[in-house]
Parts: C-alpha cells; structure tokens; sequence
C-alpha cells in the first residue's frame, strides 16, 4: 500500500501512462540509434529533440498529477456571508462552492474550476494544474509523432534489410532486428500511432475549451441555459473575456496557476455570481422535474446488465458516472431519463441526518427494473376502493 504523495501514482492511470512513454521511448532510442546513429550532427539532433519531448511529457504528467486541481478549504464560505445565497452548499465539505467549483466524487473535494476527473493522471484536471495537462497532451502527441516517423522508418529497413545488402547500397545504416525488437517495435509504434490519435484529439478539444474560457462541466450549464431561455434573452457566459485575455488565464511558461482560483475576472454587465445564480435556477427546475420510482426487480449494478436484455445493454449511457445496485422496494428519486436507463438518487430516509450526505448514493440503473412510484400509489388506492365497493 502507498502512502503520501505516492498515493495517486499507484492507480491504473498514471502506471499505465508512464510505462507506454517508457516503452515508446526505449524503442525509438533504440531503434534511432541504428536508422540515425546521434554520432552525427543530425542524428545527434534528432535524438536530443526526442528525448526533450519525452522528458517534458512525462513532467508534465507528474506535474497534473502532484500539483492537483486546487481544492477549496473544507466549510468553505466567502468573505461576505450576504453572498451565501447566491451559492450552492456542499454537504459533503460542510461549506458551500465557489464560483466554478463542484464536488469530485472521486477526489472527496470541492475543486476549483473543475473541469473533469482524469483517470491518467488519478486527479482532477482544474484551476492549479489545467495549464501541465495542456502541456502534457501537447507534448505527449508531438512525442509520438516524433516516435511514429522514427519506428516506422525503422522497421521498413529492417525488413528490408537483405535488399539493402544485397544492392549494396551506399552511405544506408542497417537496422537489425530480432524477433523480439521486431515485436515491440510494431507493439511501440501501434502505441505511437494510438496517441497521436486519441490524446492529439483530446488535445484540441482542451485548447478550445482554454481558448473560450469553458471547462466541461460549464458547457453542460450553458447548454442547458439556452435550452431554458429559449424564448427569453440569450445566456451571457461571464468568463468568455476574448481569446487571447482567456489564454492568458490559463497558459504560463512555468504552468502555475493565475489568480486564487475563488474570484474571476468576468464580462461587463455581469458579476461573479451570474454562473451560481443560473446554477441553482436549474437546481430548482430540476427538483420540480424530479420523480420518484419505486424498484420492481432488482438491479446489479453492473454496466451491461445482461438479464435486462440485449437492448438496455447496447443503449448504455456514454458516460463514466456509476451505476446504482438497488433491491425490490427501493425508492430512488430520477432527475434524468433515456429510452431505456434512468438517473436518480437512492433515497435513504433511515439514515441520520450527518450521514446522508457522506453516503448518498447516485448513479444509472436499467429502466425496467423500476415504475414511477406516484402511479403505483395510485393504483394502489383504486384497488383499495374497490374492494370497499
């Protein structure tokens, strides 16, 4: 067992992260070493930019990592308890979330501009360490890239290696490889090519999200605001000061923070709490809208639950939030809803006031396992007046 800042190293996410660039890196080292021997100028440049790009993405990572999100300070409230009303509470922390802050199930914390929970790096990606994960996605992808072209190369000559020898080709290096390196230099390269990919596209979606000042949580705010002025005067985003001024915000040459990550600055015409004032007007509707369903049949709380059949198995909610495990008689309040998945809150009125927060319990179950609870009381109570009559 880890203790202390090792802890979130020893997670899935960042042991996996770490040994592909390790993997990636020993075998373009390897393989430039023959296709580009450093003993020459270029070769020597070509290496020395490699491992630049390797280093840098591997501290970056630790850096998003160890560095973290920034959380708020646990019963957080702001300088002026007038303003209180204007913010959301959190029962978890005992304080209430500052502007663009929201609780991390995962991490246990309120967190400052919270943008998403990230598994590679076993932290939250936010206001403290946004700017060393944009570093490490860059990095990670121009790396690969780097590593894409090197391995490639790479292993066409050492496939072709007797048809060099035997045109006796001048002035061309031979790469020899083994069963072995043949192997993990096409394992290396897949993986190169993979991050380019993935990681290079997530790269553009988090530079877009910096260039208009939105973490991903607020674009899921801001669409549901349009949605609900739909015929009334259009969402102003506060935070959206223009591109460059939004850079600037996030992106430094050192990757530390700007600002105390509490107070913002925001657009004329609006103030700090123009977000929280929309956020607890959707909280409100969102209770109004709320449901009670009543468990019918059980539900495992398994991903794919097979025993609901092949359908409620391939319209899974794309999403990584947890799936509920609910017995017959349990009630859970919905507030979300699909074709065939619901999304609610287990309610849990035997436990003590203290505890309900700390052990709340929300997730996705399968929708035949549940009836609305309101319609079931209702033919409960026709039933009872006609066996009156």
């Amino acid at each position: 067992m880890c203790y202390g800042p090792f802890k979130k190293l020893c997670h899935w996410g960042p042991l996996t992260a770490i040994g592909i660039i390790k993997m990636v890196t020993g075998s373009t080292i390897h393989c430039s070493g023959m296709w580009w021997p450093s003993t020459t100028l270029g070769g020597f440049i070509n290496t020395l930019g490699f491992m630049s790009l390797s280093g840098l993405t591997l501290y970056n990572l630790l850096s998003a990592m160890f560095h973290g999100p920034g959380y708020l300070p646990l019963k957080w409230t702001p300088a002026d308890k007038a303003n209180c009303k204007y913010l959301q509470e959190c029962k978890v922390c005992l304080g209430y979330k500052a502007p663009r802050s929201h609780h991390c199930r995962k991490c246990g914390r309120c967190v400052q501009k919270m943008d998403h929970h990230c598994p590679w790096i076993n932290n939250c990606v936010g206001w403290g360490n946004h700017a060393h994960f944009l570093y490490f996605l860059l990095f990670a992808t121009l790396g690969c890239a780097h590593a894409s072209v090197v391995l490639g190369c790479s292993l066409y000559r050492a496939l072709y290696r007797n048809n060099y020898l035997y045109y006796r080709v001048p002035d061309v290096p031979i790469v020899y490889l083994g069963l072995t390196g043949m192997i993990l230099t096409v394992l290396s390269l897949g993986l190169a090519i993979g991050v380019v990919c993935a990681v290079g596209l997530l790269f553009i979606v988090q530079f877009r999200s910096i260039l208009r000042n939105r973490t991903g949580i607020e674009d899921w705010i801001v669409e549901k605001a349009d949605c609900r002025r739909k015929h009334k005067e259009p969402y102003i985003f506060p935070y959206d000061l223009g591109r460059w001024r939004n850079l600037k915000q996030v992106l430094t040459l050192s990757g530390n923070p700007v600002g105390d990550g509490i107070n913002w600055e925001v657009k004329e015409g609006c103030s700090q709490f123009s977000l929280t004032i929309e956020q607890l007007e959707q909280k409100n509707e969102k209770r109004l809208k709320a449901r009670t369903y009543k468990i019918v049949s059980p539900a495992s709380g398994r991903w794919f639950p097979l025993s609901y059949g092949i359908k409620v198995c391939c319209n899974f909610p794309c999403t990584d939030e947890p799936r509920l495990k609910l017995n017959v008689g349990d009630l859970v309040l919905v507030t979300r809803w699909r074709k065939l998945w619901l999304f609610g809150e287990k309610i849990q009125d035997d436990l003590p006031d203290d505890q309900k927060a700390l052990l709340r319990q929300k997730g996705w179950f399968p929708r035949p396992c549940a009836v609305q609870y309101e319609t079931v009381r209702s033919v409960q109570k026709s039933n009872g007046k006609n066996k009156k009559i």
